[in-house]
């Protein structure tokens, strides 16, 4: 199951949430995780913004900047925008589940 982000602002509700669409979009658009330590006055923001992707596309850049402003304890949400980027990255990598229609493949080196 997806890790998610929810809450409430102005009786609206918000669910923030990376799939692997949405981490393809933010990293067409030169999103990078691994650039976060180095620079994160600029990617903050766009992991943030990307968050709103899946679930509110069509949040305008002024929107989700107001509401940045109101969330308490950003190191938290920084941490947490992170693991649940990186849980949707570790998808890409996860194992079939149904191994009798596994496809078996070789390498000649």
């Amino acid at each position: 199951m997806a890790k998610t982000l929810t809450f409430e602002i102005d009786n609206t509700e918000y669910t923030l949430e990376f799939t692997r669409r949405t981490i393809k979009d933010m990293e067409s658009e030169g999103f990078s995780i691994s650039a976060m330590r180095d620079r994160p006055m600029t990617l903050f923001p766009k992991l943030f913004a990307g968050a709103f992707k899946c679930h509110h596309k069509g949040t305008k850049r002024e929107t989700i900047e107001s509401i940045y402003k109101r969330l308490p304890r950003k190191e938290e949400l920084a941490e947490s925008l992170m693991a649940m980027y990186n849980d949707t990255l570790d998808t890409l990598f996860e194992e079939p589940e149904d191994t009798e229609k596994n496809v078996e493949w070789k390498t000649n080196f």
